[in-house]
Protein backbone atom coordinates (compact mmCIF):
# COMPACT_ATOMS: atom_id res chain seq x y z
CA UNK A 1 0.00 0.00 0.00
CA UNK A 2 1.22 3.76 0.46
CA UNK A 3 4.18 2.11 2.68
CA UNK A 4 5.59 0.76 -0.68
CA UNK A 5 5.00 3.97 -2.68
CA UNK A 6 8.23 4.85 -4.95
CA UNK A 7 7.38 8.20 -7.12
CA UNK A 8 5.41 11.47 -6.79
CA UNK A 9 1.60 10.87 -7.99
CA UNK A 10 0.42 14.02 -10.75
CA UNK A 11 -3.19 15.62 -10.10
CA UNK A 12 -4.79 18.27 -11.87
CA UNK A 13 -2.81 21.11 -9.90
CA UNK A 14 0.49 19.47 -10.34
CA UNK A 15 3.08 21.59 -12.62
CA UNK A 16 3.79 19.73 -16.22
CA UNK A 17 7.48 20.95 -16.04
CA UNK A 18 9.43 20.96 -12.54
CA UNK A 19 11.52 24.01 -13.97
CA UNK A 20 8.52 26.06 -14.90
CA UNK A 21 9.21 29.87 -14.05
CA UNK A 22 5.66 31.13 -14.41
CA UNK A 23 3.55 27.89 -13.18
CA UNK A 24 -0.47 27.84 -12.55
CA UNK A 25 -1.83 30.03 -9.69
CA UNK A 26 -3.72 26.77 -8.01
CA UNK A 27 -0.02 25.22 -8.49
CA UNK A 28 2.32 28.27 -6.53
CA UNK A 29 -0.45 28.40 -4.09
CA UNK A 30 -0.15 24.54 -2.98
CA UNK A 31 3.32 25.13 -3.02
CA UNK A 32 3.28 27.46 -0.72
CA UNK A 33 0.31 26.39 1.62
CA UNK A 34 2.65 22.96 1.72
CA UNK A 35 5.66 24.85 2.70
CA UNK A 36 3.47 26.80 5.27
CA UNK A 37 2.38 23.72 6.92
CA UNK A 38 6.16 22.06 6.77
CA UNK A 39 7.59 24.79 8.93
CA UNK A 40 4.91 25.02 10.76
CA UNK A 41 4.67 21.26 11.74
CA UNK A 42 8.43 21.48 12.50
CA UNK A 43 8.28 24.08 14.87
CA UNK A 44 5.44 22.05 16.96
CA UNK A 45 7.94 19.44 17.27
CA UNK A 46 10.79 22.19 18.60
CA UNK A 47 8.36 23.52 20.51
CA UNK A 48 7.20 20.55 22.22
CA UNK A 49 10.33 20.04 23.90
CA UNK A 50 10.48 16.51 23.98
CA UNK A 51 13.74 16.44 21.17
CA UNK A 52 13.68 18.25 17.81
CA UNK A 53 13.03 17.00 14.32
CA UNK A 54 16.63 15.57 13.12
CA UNK A 55 17.35 18.05 10.96
CA UNK A 56 16.27 20.61 13.64
CA UNK A 57 18.64 19.13 16.08
CA UNK A 58 21.48 19.41 13.39
CA UNK A 59 20.80 22.81 12.99
CA UNK A 60 20.12 23.66 17.05
CA UNK A 61 23.54 22.31 17.62
CA UNK A 62 25.02 24.20 15.40
CA UNK A 63 22.97 27.55 16.70
CA UNK A 64 24.55 26.84 20.05
CA UNK A 65 28.17 26.49 18.66
CA UNK A 66 27.57 29.67 16.07
CA UNK A 67 24.81 31.81 17.99
CA UNK A 68 22.91 32.33 14.97
CA UNK A 69 18.99 31.33 15.32
CA UNK A 70 17.66 28.05 14.48
CA UNK A 71 15.88 29.68 11.37
CA UNK A 72 18.65 31.17 10.26
CA UNK A 73 20.59 28.14 10.50
CA UNK A 74 18.27 26.10 8.43
CA UNK A 75 18.49 28.32 5.49
CA UNK A 76 21.96 27.81 5.35
CA UNK A 77 22.15 24.08 5.86
CA UNK A 78 19.52 24.08 3.45
CA UNK A 79 21.97 25.78 0.71
CA UNK A 80 24.98 23.59 1.92
CA UNK A 81 22.45 20.25 1.30
CA UNK A 82 21.02 21.93 -1.79
CA UNK A 83 24.72 21.79 -3.15
CA UNK A 84 24.96 18.21 -2.90
CA UNK A 85 22.55 17.33 -5.06
CA UNK A 86 25.14 17.80 -8.05
CA UNK A 87 26.05 14.09 -7.24
CA UNK A 88 22.48 13.05 -7.11
CA UNK A 89 21.80 14.76 -10.83
CA UNK A 90 18.94 16.49 -9.29
CA UNK A 91 18.39 20.04 -10.57
CA UNK A 92 16.25 23.00 -8.45
CA UNK A 93 12.90 24.42 -9.39
CA UNK A 94 11.17 27.29 -8.49
CA UNK A 95 9.79 25.34 -5.20
CA UNK A 96 13.45 24.48 -4.29
CA UNK A 97 13.28 28.25 -3.78
CA UNK A 98 10.56 29.03 -1.59
CA UNK A 99 11.46 25.99 -0.09
CA UNK A 100 14.69 26.82 1.98
CA UNK A 101 13.19 30.83 2.73
CA UNK A 102 9.38 29.60 3.52
CA UNK A 103 10.39 26.95 5.94
CA UNK A 104 13.21 29.29 7.91
CA UNK A 105 10.96 32.19 7.96
CA UNK A 106 7.86 29.57 9.74
CA UNK A 107 10.13 28.27 12.16
CA UNK A 108 11.47 31.34 13.52
CA UNK A 109 8.04 33.00 13.30
CA UNK A 110 5.82 29.95 15.02
CA UNK A 111 8.46 29.44 17.71
CA UNK A 112 8.08 32.97 18.75
CA UNK A 113 4.71 33.14 18.73
CA UNK A 114 3.47 29.56 20.34
CA UNK A 115 4.02 28.85 23.92
CA UNK A 116 5.15 25.16 24.91
CA UNK A 117 2.23 23.43 26.53
CA UNK A 118 2.70 22.63 30.46
CA UNK A 119 1.51 19.22 30.86
CA UNK A 120 3.56 16.11 29.48
CA UNK A 121 0.42 14.78 26.78
CA UNK A 122 -0.36 18.04 25.84
CA UNK A 123 3.45 18.15 24.73
CA UNK A 124 3.36 14.55 23.59
CA UNK A 125 0.35 15.13 21.25
CA UNK A 126 1.82 18.49 19.65
CA UNK A 127 5.32 16.85 18.71
CA UNK A 128 2.93 13.93 16.91
CA UNK A 129 0.89 16.53 15.38
CA UNK A 130 3.59 18.35 14.17
CA UNK A 131 4.87 15.51 12.69
CA UNK A 132 2.00 14.70 10.70
CA UNK A 133 1.33 18.25 9.57
CA UNK A 134 5.14 18.34 8.17
CA UNK A 135 3.94 14.70 6.07
CA UNK A 136 0.68 16.49 4.97
CA UNK A 137 2.58 20.01 4.02
CA UNK A 138 5.35 17.52 2.18
CA UNK A 139 3.41 15.60 0.32
CA UNK A 140 0.92 18.80 -0.97
CA UNK A 141 4.24 20.61 -2.00
CA UNK A 142 5.94 17.85 -3.58
CA UNK A 143 3.35 17.03 -5.95
CA UNK A 144 3.12 20.70 -6.66
CA UNK A 145 5.95 19.61 -8.91
CA UNK A 146 7.71 22.90 -8.88
CA UNK A 147 11.28 21.46 -7.55
CA UNK A 148 11.75 19.49 -4.38
CA UNK A 149 12.96 21.24 -1.07
CA UNK A 150 17.02 20.67 -0.63
CA UNK A 151 16.18 18.34 2.27
CA UNK A 152 13.28 16.17 0.26
CA UNK A 153 15.25 16.48 -3.59
CA UNK A 154 18.62 14.13 -1.20
CA UNK A 155 15.35 11.76 -0.35
CA UNK A 156 13.79 11.77 -4.09
CA UNK A 157 17.44 11.95 -5.77
CA UNK A 158 18.57 8.94 -3.07
CA UNK A 159 15.43 6.94 -4.10
CA UNK A 160 16.27 6.93 -7.49
CA UNK A 161 19.80 5.71 -7.01
CA UNK A 162 18.52 2.86 -4.83
CA UNK A 163 15.39 2.23 -6.07
CA UNK A 164 14.03 2.04 -2.08
CA UNK A 165 11.01 2.82 -1.28
CA UNK A 166 10.49 6.77 -0.52
CA UNK A 167 10.05 6.04 3.24
CA UNK A 168 12.81 3.62 3.80
CA UNK A 169 14.80 6.21 2.38
CA UNK A 170 13.26 9.11 4.26
CA UNK A 171 13.66 7.03 7.80
CA UNK A 172 17.37 6.49 6.85
CA UNK A 173 18.27 9.95 6.11
CA UNK A 174 16.54 11.42 9.75
CA UNK A 175 18.14 8.81 11.73
CA UNK A 176 21.89 9.92 10.21
CA UNK A 177 20.67 13.37 10.36
CA UNK A 178 19.87 13.21 14.25
CA UNK A 179 23.07 11.22 14.92
CA UNK A 180 25.05 14.26 14.07
CA UNK A 181 23.06 16.81 15.50
CA UNK A 182 23.57 14.72 18.49
CA UNK A 183 26.95 15.09 18.19
CA UNK A 184 26.98 18.65 17.52
CA UNK A 185 24.71 19.57 20.80
CA UNK A 186 21.89 19.35 19.68
CA UNK A 187 18.57 17.89 22.06
CA UNK A 188 17.12 14.14 21.48
CA UNK A 189 14.49 13.04 23.03
CA UNK A 190 11.21 11.26 21.87
CA UNK A 191 10.12 13.91 19.51
CA UNK A 192 12.95 13.14 17.80
CA UNK A 193 12.63 9.62 17.47
CA UNK A 194 8.89 9.91 16.28
CA UNK A 195 9.48 12.04 13.66
CA UNK A 196 12.49 9.93 12.59
CA UNK A 197 10.44 7.20 12.32
CA UNK A 198 7.47 8.44 11.52
CA UNK A 199 7.79 11.32 8.83
CA UNK A 200 8.19 8.51 6.11
CA UNK A 201 5.19 6.72 6.81
CA UNK A 202 3.69 10.39 6.70
CA UNK A 203 4.92 11.54 3.67
CA UNK A 204 4.18 8.06 1.44
CA UNK A 205 0.68 8.36 2.88
CA UNK A 206 -0.01 11.76 2.48
CA UNK A 207 1.39 11.24 -1.38
CA UNK A 208 -0.98 8.00 -1.42
CA UNK A 209 -4.37 9.96 -0.08
CA UNK A 210 -3.82 12.79 -2.48
CA UNK A 211 -3.58 11.23 -5.27
CA UNK A 212 -6.78 8.77 -4.63
CA UNK A 213 -8.25 11.79 -3.90
CA UNK A 214 -7.69 13.97 -6.46
CA UNK A 215 -7.73 11.20 -9.26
Amino acid sequence: MFLTIKKIPKVSWSSDETFNLKPKLSTLFFLCFGLILFGFGEALVVISFLGNSPWTVMAQGISIKSGLSIGVVTFIVSVVVLSLWFFLKQKPGLGTIFNIVIIAVMLDITIALIPTPETYIMKLLMAALGVMIVGVGSGIYLIANLGPGPRDGLMTGLQKKTNLPIAVVRAFIEISVASVGWYLGGTLGIGTLMFAFGIGPCIALSLYLIDKMMN
